[in-house]
């Protein structure tokens, strides 16, 4: 392995060389004119002669173009394959415009309140069922392929709800979308963590939950216009067009090192990092990652035992529980039940569009920030302020149902709505998903994230399915202070247990979570 990079080595070192000789401080030994650099030389004369400034502005810029990555390939490669999420965005906001029209009787069959509860519902279950599935094909067929082979059941799903004779094939058609979705939301946070680099590794995380927001809007957007015949074709089309998109892109790098072909790995990793001059220094470090991962290999039941894989799997247990019974779904599903039931002059479609843009705009907020401010205090903020949004909100209900003037704080329920989904669109939204592709070992990454995914499709089939029943048995306002309490949970789990991985690779990030120290692999390893 050490020779196929060594030509190239050696002259990127003879380069180094030069670079660092031309930027060397000047030492004791060196013979410096004191007439030039004497406090009581002319000012004309306290110069370094030109020779030497122009070899020395010529090393700078030399170096400042091979060592600036350049970055576009990842942050291309993350948008296409993210428009995963925007399929799965399409099939969770379907059913917002989807439930009035059903129930108008635009199918031409009877379909009753209860029937659009279960449309609903069956599409997390179909979900659930995806997360395991893909856990036993991604390291087998890999990242791309996946991602490309899961449009079939995506437009066979489509197409039963388009083409739709009675409810069982509405609700078909939305377990088939509903499993695409679920194994999307496996594959893809996977697959951007691998391309990235750690500087930018939490911005292209945050995108899969930025593509699943766009998702939503252009649901509630086309649903306010078209009918539900028109709305599901135009649903169906965007998987058409991700096919032809992730044929653009390449194979994540590690998946090709799991397989044991370097030669495309390489090929892989010098599409994602440009100039290419650190990249073998960077395949060196992801073969050492995996080479002590097959040191380390037990079976794998003994594998979720180790210190990172139970810290880990805590961790992402802990941030999808909280992701969903802050109460975002519930919000989501029944924005318009919602807005109806504060009595606003706002159209009901007109509210949900709003609602929708401002997802997709603080998403968009929080690919900027994340690398920068982190994602622990990011976390914190959202769970702090869904807290008291939710407060705020079953405070207007418990108002208005004890017969209070609530004219005054009419405008309550939208504000801390609007509120709510900044700071989850910020924080608790995206990040969650982010720290999946993150926070595993490499042996259970596949195992541990659809278990992760899997309990998250769980809850949102909870909250969806019963959170009006929840309003009926302990009304409106008991619900949103549950979901308060959730939030203040949630506050402690992000201040004593979520550690910050900003800036950090896979590799350290696993020492943070009680990994031992990864070895570089040495040259005798490397040729053997």
């Amino acid at each position: 392995m050490h020779h196929i990079f060594e030509s190239k080595t050696n002259g990127i070192s003879d380069y180094d060389d030069h670079v660092a000789s031309s930027f060397r401080r000047p030492s004791d030994e060196d013979e410096i004119p004191k007439n030039i650099y004497s406090e009581k030389s002319p000012l004309v004369d306290k110069k370094v002669p030109k020779s030497i400034t122009i070899a020395q502005q010529i090393a700078a810029e030399s170096i400042e173009t091979q060592i600036k990555t350049q970055k576009r390939n990842q942050y291309l490669a993350a948008l296409i394959a993210t428009i995963g999420g925007f399929i799965m965005g399409t099939t969770l906001g379907w059913t917002a415009p989807a439930g009035p029209m059903m129930e108008n009787g635009q199918y031409g069959f009877q379909i009753t309140v209860e029937n659009v509860s279960w449309i609903a519902s069956v599409m997390p279950l179909g979900a659930m069922l995806g997360c395991p599935v893909m856990a036993s094909l991604v390291n087998k067929l890999g990242r791309k392929h996946l991602m490309i082979m899961l449009t079939i059941p995506t437009l066979f799903g489509w197409a039963m709800i388009i083409w739709a004779k009675s409810v069982v094939w509405i609700c078909a058609g939305r377990f088939l979308t509903g499993f695409s979705s679920g194994s999307y939301s496996v594959i893809v946070p996977l697959y951007t963590s691998e391309i990235a680099e750690k500087e930018i590794r939490g911005t292209l995380g945050t995108y899969f939950q930025l593509q699943v927001n766009a998702g939503i809007l252009f649901t509630y957007v086309v649903g306010s216009y078209l009918n539900v015949f028109g709305l599901s074709v135009a649903c169906a089309i965007v998987p058409v067009i991700y096919i032809c998109l992730m044929f653009l892109i390449p194979e994540s790098p590690i998946f090709y090192l799991m397989k044991k072909n370097v030669e495309k790995a390489q090929l892989s990793l010098k599409y994602f990092r440009k100039p290419v001059v650190h990249v073998n220094q960077e395949l060196n470090t992801m073969q050492s990652a995996l080479a002590k991962t097959e040191r380390e290999r037990v079976p794998i039941m003994e594998a979720f035992q180790t210190t990172p894989a139970k810290r880990g799997l805590c961790l992402g247990l802990g941030v999808m529980v909280f992701q969903q019974f802050t109460g975002c779904n519930a919000v989501i599903f029944y924005a318009t039940t919602i807005f109806n039931a504060t009595g606003s002059s706002i159209g009901s479609n007109t509210s949900t569009i709003i609602i929708g843009i401002m997802a997709v705009v603080s998403t968009y907020v929080s690919t900027l920030v994340v690398d920068k401010l982190g994602r622990k205090i990011l976390l914190l903020y959202s769970v702090v302020a869904m807290g008291i949004c939710t407060f705020l909100i079953g405070g207007f209900f418990y108002a208005k149902e004890s017969h209070y003037d609530i004219s005054s704080i009419g405008f309550i329920p939208l504000m801390s709505l609007c509120i709510f989904i900044i700071l989850f669109s910020i924080g608790f939204g995206p990040i969650p998903w982010m720290l999946m592709g993150e926070i595993f070992p490499a042996q259970i990454k596949g195992i541990a994230s659809s278990v992760v995914c899997m309990s998250n499709w769980l809850f949102v089939f909870l909250v969806t399915k019963f959170f009006t029943l929840m309003v009926s048995a302990i009304y409106l306002y008991n619900t949103f202070w549950l979901f308060t309490l959730f939030g203040v949970l949630g506050t402690f789990f992000v201040v004593f247990f979520v550690p910050e991985t900003k800036g950090k690779t896979m590799e350290e990030i696993q020492e943070l979570l009680g990994a031992d120290h990864i070895t570089l692999l040495t040259e005798n390893q490397n040729d053997a």
